[in-house]
C-alpha cells in the first residue's frame, strides 16, 4: 500500500469554507455593481453634454432668428412705406401684423394651460390608498 504525503494535482489554495466564499462572492458582487454603475455615471454624463451642447445651439438659434425677424421686418416696414409713401404708416402695418400674430400666439398657449388637467389616475389612486390606510387602522 502507498502513501501519498502529497496530493496527485496541483493546489493553488487549500479549500476555503463557506463562509470565505460567501464573502468573495460579495466582494466580487460589490465590485461589479460598482463597475456598473460606474458606467452608467460615465454614460449619462456624455448624454448630459450632449444634450447642454443641444441646447445651447438652440438658444443661439433662437438668438439669431429673432435678429433675423426683426430685420426682416424692418426691410417689410421700409418696403410697405415706399409702397404706401408714407414710412410710419408702414411701421403701423408691419406692427399690427406682429401683433395680432402675438394675440393668437397668447389665446392659443393660454388655451392649451386651461386644458392641462391634473393626473386623475393618481389622485384616485392616492385617495384609494387613503381610505384603505383608514380602513386598515380603524
Amino acid at each position: 500500500m502507498t502513501t501519498y504525503t502529497q496530493p496527485p494535482y496541483p493546489v493553488d489554495e487549500p479549500d476555503k469554507s463557506v463562509g470565505d466564499l460567501v464573502g468573495e462572492l460579495t466582494e466580487d458582487f460589490g465590485s461589479l455593481v460598482q463597475s456598473h454603475v460606474e458606467l452608467a455615471k460615465e454614460e449619462i454624463l456624455t448624454e448630459l453634454k450632449e444634450a447642454a451642447r443641444g441646447a445651447l445651439l438652440l438658444g443661439g438659434s433662437a438668438v439669431v432668428g429673432g435678429i433675423a425677424l426683426l430685420i426682416v421686418s424692418f426691410a417689410a416696414a421700409w418696403g410697405l412705406a415706399e409702397i404706401v409713401d408714407s414710412v410710419w404708416l408702414g411701421f403701423l402695418l408691419v406692427g399690427l401684423l406682429w401683433a395680432i400674430v402675438a394675440a393668437v400666439l397668447f389665446m392659443t398657449g393660454r388655451r392649451t394651460i386651461e386644458d392641462v388637467q391634473p393626473p386623475q389616475k393618481t389622485i384616485e389612486e392616492l385617495e384609494e390608498d387613503k381610505r384603505w390606510l383608514v380602513e386598515q387602522t380603524s
